[in-house]
């Protein structure tokens, strides 16, 4: 890994992703190019400086001068910020995704933070088999459905689920007004480890896109494909809940235009159903907690969301926790 020589000619540094190596090495001319995307992770745009002594071709300086790394190769540390093409240049804000917990019965919030509690951490916990559902109703401040129920599938109101809102993170344009189809997300992208969980619409399981080498499951969930993506009401935000006229089931974070939902639910691999060989690998083990006599094993990871117009990326925390005696 180093940093580009850009203080002179525009360099374009280009890798393959896993897949476009993987078609290269066949030799079977199925290799071609067929997308790429830029990603702009390193710059940072308040260098932009207007007000430059020696005039306006020393404004951008700064920024077209940041050291810039090279490309990698490693598909799960690169493009964090990718670059889009709009038609609209007059835009002055841009759509964000948002955890949204502010679901009415609590389904939507991440365990909470039980003030020694460590299985309470901020995290939305995946319980991984009926034992341990049993184990985790006993404890203090989990309550019924404090959890993912990862064991099996689920609807709404039997497991808590994630939801992610995506529009404009602002009260300066009415959220009276729909966001624009240009920004609205129909698509999104999530990213598990496919050693520790799969993705499901709280009716039937998913299926991933691809696995890559690091065990790293993509899903592409659609608008009409399943129940995961819906489209947000419109609706000034009410005492920051609800939206007016809305009912007690629309519960909003996004005070802008608001564009579409994404719901999904978590299971937990076979792998963590019956067997504790990834806990005490990659894991913690024997942790107590109050409320039961049981200890138990967690694993921490990250599940990534992304939305496929935008690009825009949000990192949700998820402890998968099985019971150990």
């Amino acid at each position: 890994m180093a940093f580009l020589d850009n203080s002179g000619d525009i360099i374009l540094d280009a890798v393959l992703t896993d897949a476009g190596r993987k078609r290269l090495a066949r030799g079977d001319g199925t290799f071609k190019v067929t997308k790429f995307a830029f990603g702009d992770d390193e710059i940072d745009y308040g260098s932009y400086n207007p007000d430059h002594a020696s005039g306006s071709a020393y404004y951008d300086l700064e920024v077209l001068q940041t050291p810039v790394l090279e490309a990698f190769t490693n598909n799960r540390s690169s493009l964090k910020s990718r670059l889009i093409s709009l038609t609209n240049n007059n835009l002055l804000f841009l759509p964000v995704l948002v955890l949204n917990e502010n679901s009415e019965n609590k389904d939507t919030q991440r365990t909470e933070d039980g003030g020694g509690n460590p299985l309470s951490s901020g995290s939305f916990l995946v319980s991984v088999n009926a034992n341990t559902n049993t184990d985790l109703s006993d404890i203090t401040l989990i309550s019924d459905k404090g959890y993912i129920n990862g064991n099996q599938i689920l609807k709404k109101g039997q497991s808590r689920y994630i939801r992610v809102d995506q529009g404009l993170d602002t009260t300066m344009l009415s959220a009276i007004k729909s966001l624009s189809t240009e920004l609205t997300e129909r698509q999104y992208m999530i990213q598990i480890d496919n050693r520790l969980g799969t993705i499901n619409d709280m009716k039937t399981a998913g299926s991933p896109a691809f696995i890559d080498d690091d065990q790293i499951a993509t899903y592409y969930v659609t608008m009409g494909v399943g129940d995961y993506v819906s489209e947000l009401p419109p609706g000034e935000l009410n005492g920051g809940t609800t939206p007016m006229g809305g009912s007690s089931g629309n519960y909003q974070v996004i005070p802008g235009p608001r564009g579409t939902s994404l719901q999904f639910g978590i299971g937990a691999s076979d792998n963590l159903k019956s067997s504790t060989y990834l806990f005490e690998t990659i894991g913690e083990t024997g942790i107590s907690a109050p409320g039961t006599a049981a200890t138990f094993s967690t694993i921490d990871t990250t599940v990534k969301v992304t939305g496929v117009t935008t690009g825009y990326t949000l990192d949700i925390p998820i402890t998968f926790v099985r019971t150990s005696t």
